[in-house]
């Protein structure tokens, strides 16, 4: 797989590139690779990482490409669906698997989208305040290499059984 992985990456450049070789120094080589698309399986506290060759733009809080989706077990009550788009439009919940991801350029930045998710979904903050918190720790975080636990790992317990298959009308 690494021959091939780096074959692939021949291909890449600049973030997404650079992405990828710092996920496989931490993580190893990934279970699947693609032209397009590099996946871990249950690395670390993620159930699944995604580094994708192309970037989607995104200016929250500033201008960034983001390449690196990652995704946990999560369940979010159904009336906070929007106070979690408003929070931030590269976090995604799929209520059928039971999972949130975020969806940034650097693990650090996913790991504090999914805590003010957390905080959101627990009452702790509101959208604005979430917001807020967010812009001035990645500001702190990029700009003075300050890092807080906020972008160090996730400050809520794993959960499990997440996943709503729905209901059933017809049979």
């Amino acid at each position: 797989m690494d021959n091939y992985v780096n074959q692939i990456l021949t291909y890449w450049k600049g973030k997404p590139l650079e992405g990828a070789k710092t996920l496989i120094q931490k993580y190893g080589y990934p279970q699947e690779a693609t032209i397009s698309r590099l996946i871990w399986y249950n690395n670390g506290p993620w159930k699944r990482t995604i580094v994708y060759r192309d970037t989607v733009p995104h200016n929250f809080p500033t201008p960034h490409p983001d390449f690196l989706e990652q995704t946990i077990d999560y369940c979010v009550p159904i009336h906070l669906y929007d106070n979690v788009t408003a929070f931030d439009g590269s976090v995604y919940l799929d209520r059928t698997k039971g999972e949130a991801s975020a969806m940034c350029h650097k693990e650090a930045m996913n790991f504090l989208s999914l805590n003010l998710l957390n905080d959101i979904v627990t009452g702790q903050r509101d959208v604005e305040g979430a917001k807020l918190f967010y812009a001035q720790t990645a500001y702190t975080y990029s700009k003075q290499n300050i890092s807080s636990p906020y972008t160090e790992g996730l400050l809520f317990p794993k959960q499990y059984n997440t996943a709503d298959p729905g209901i059933i009308y017809f049979k």
